[in-house]
């Protein structure tokens, strides 16, 4: 049985394919038209699905769309009408898609795909749960699924067991940690669904002076990580806007502008924002584990992103071991709507073994054959080198060394927001200046945002602090206490961004300010030829661990093509790309032609 998920038309499309229960194939829109965060219908992403498992539509038994539009859109009806008069412009935006488009899901979903079969529609935090749960390495497990919002749900838990899940309990809009954490990811002046990584990058830099504030007067969290917002300080009903003047009176400022020197004062409501998050996480994970009385727990949903409260849940919250969804947010509504659809709808059995998970890394999208890499990179007239495959590891490892940047460009493309090891950027995480160099020459953004390591699962725990897998790169946890550098009085007084500039362990360029990382353990199962580069660099150099960030530039999605790749190759300062079995080197290459002003085609965010 074929199975074919999709989500659409709110923040990152996709779609998924199911066969038999595997999960075969998966991709979010904006890979494909190279528009971030796309929310179109996923054409693209589907035709792909399709073709890369020589499927027609013909050949798909059952379509589960992620969640019920009539019901979404009784919500945002319901709630234009509660705050009548006001409201009124965002309402006349919004009406003319879901009257055209959204509403009439089912007919759009045959008319556009040509499809006359079985389509259904489970609840939006059904399918984050399905997405949680099912590919988890759990037979029997929690979740907790914490959002924006879907229909009228931002929060759910229950239990998952064996092929089946069950909702036990909700919080509903307007009531929302997902929009409380984008309320102040829009006050301190980054974009809404996409800069909310930036804010929890920010947080250590400042203090949480704003957490009891937020905590006495915007939320009213109870013991079991319930909450209310209080209303009186959000737009987000009614306006454009995630905040009001009374919210700004009470922090006595306007938002930020975008692109505007930030200042303490956003680093420290950053910081208050996190914590507080970090709060009604652990709280709600508690109650999760005192209700279900289960050992495992699983996450979805966009919060689920937040890596820090994820490491916090781990080091101490009361679970054994927790599985995150790696595509958390609604992408993974796509994958979660498929195996909803061959669980829990169709009835189909269900056996893990409560160590391995069925994600397959997340290695899920389109992969390029050396043959097509090499037909690109000759039609373009481009200058390579081939290399055997059993020598890219020493090679690449070799560049490393020598502080070169490296596009690595090999296998599935990853399947969520996390590059893995597929469509990375790559460096030495020895040296103390690669941080800024990546940040401001590789990936034009803010010089405070950290990078991730990758480090081999094997030696993971001689460099963080974290008693446990994290494939996906969704655990943040502390640096070893004996990789540490002791800072000097001066470096300990240095106060927001003065901290960037300090070299704080062995491992300085993937070591945040306050000492932590966002881990990402690297199996020689899930993608033997990037464990064996990073594993010919610890032998060589003697260290296991290197820098991996997203293959793509600040407003662009991470590349997808040979010819995406490329292009972010050639406009850049990376000072090589790895495509396959073909080593380009920058100083050899032409200059694009008629690529001038190039970044204006992408929405700084």
């Amino acid at each position: 049985m074929k199975i074919l998920g999709i989500s659409a038309f709110y923040h990152d499309s996709a779609a998924c394919v199911v066969q038999d229960g595997d999960i075969i194939s998966a991709a979010q829109e904006e890979r494909f038209t190279r528009r971030k965060h796309d929310h179109s219908f996923p054409l693209n992403a589907i035709h792909f699905c399709l073709k890369a498992n020589q499927l027609s539509i013909d050949y798909i038994d059952l379509v589960s769309f992620y969640d019920k539009p009539f019901i979404k859109f009784e919500r945002i009806l319901q709630t234009y009408l509660q705050y009548a008069p006001c409201g009124l412009q965002s309402f006349i935006k919004a009406m003319p898609l879901w009257l055209k488009q959204k509403i009439w899901m089912k007919e759009y979903i045959s008319k556009e795909l040509g499809y006359r079969g079985k389509i259904i529609f489970p609840e939006h935090h059904e399918s984050h749960a399905a997405s949680a749960f099912f590919p988890s390495p759990f037979q029997e497990a929690a979740f907790l699924t914490v959002d924006g919002v879907g229909e009228w749900t931002t929060t759910s838990f229950g239990t998952g067991k064996n092929n089946k899940i069950e909702i036990q309990a909700e919080i509903h809009f307007p009531h929302s940690l997902g929009l409380l954490y984008s309320a102040f990811t829009y006050y301190t002046g980054f974009r809404v669904n996409s800069g909310e990584y930036k804010v929890m990058g920010l947080a250590p830099y400042g203090e949480a002076k704003y957490k009891d504030l937020i905590l006495s007067n915007l939320v009213d969290v109870k013991a079991d990580g319930s909450f209310r917002l209080n209303m009186d300080y959000f737009n987000y009903c009614a306006g454009l806007t995630m905040t009001n003047e009374k919210f700004h009176r009470l922090f006595g400022a306007p938002p930020r502008e975008r692109e505007s020197r930030l200042t303490q004062r956003d680093m420290d409501l950053a910081r208050s924002v996190q914590e507080v998050t970090e709060e009604i996480m652990m709280r709600m994970a508690r109650h999760v584990h005192n209700e279900t009385g289960q050992k495992y727990l699983c996450l979805a949903g966009g919060v689920a992103l937040n890596c820090v409260a994820n490491g916090k849940i781990v080091r101490e919250g009361p679970f054994e071991r927790i599985w995150i969804q790696p595509a958390a947010g609604d992408a993974g509504g796509a994958l979660g709507a498929a195996l909803f659809g061959w669980y829990q709808y169709g009835g189909k059995e269900r056996t893990r073994d409560n160590v391995h998970d069925v994600q397959k890394g997340s290695y899920l999208g389109p992969a390029f054959s050396s043959e097509e890499i090499a037909a690109f990179l000759k039609e373009q007239g481009i200058s390579f080198k081939e290399l055997a495959t059993e020598d890219i590891p020493e090679c690449v490892a070799d560049l490393l060394a020598d502080e070169k940047v490296v596009g690595w460009f090999q296998g599935k493309m990853e399947f969520g927001p996390r590059a893995l090891g597929s469509r990375s950027i790559i460096g030495d995480a020895r040296s103390p200046n690669m941080q800024e160099t990546m940040n401001l020459k590789i990936k034009f953004r803010e010089s405070f945002r950290p990078f991730a390591p990758s480090v081999l699962k094997e030696k993971c725990s001689s460099y963080f602090d974290l008693d446990a897998e994290s494939p996906y790169m969704l655990l943040v946890a502390p640096i070893k206490e004996d990789i540490r550098r002791k800072m000097t009085d001066d470096e300990d007084k240095r106060f927001g961004l003065e901290k960037l500039h300090t070299v704080r362990s062995s491992v300085p360029a993937v070591t945040h300010v306050d000492y932590s990382a966002r881990v990402q353990t690297v199996n020689r199962d899930y993608n033997p030829l990037y464990y064996k580069m990073i594993k010919m660099f610890d032998e060589k150099y003697g260290c296991p661990v290197i820098i991996n960030t997203s293959f793509n530039v600040r407003g662009e999605p991470i590349v997808c093509t040979p010819h995406d790749a490329y292009r972010c190759f050639m406009r850049t300062n990376m000072d090589y790309l790895i495509m396959g079995d073909y080593l380009l080197e920058k100083k050899e290459q032409k200059p694009l032609d008629k690529d001038i002003n190039w970044l204006k085609e992408f929405e700084l965010d």
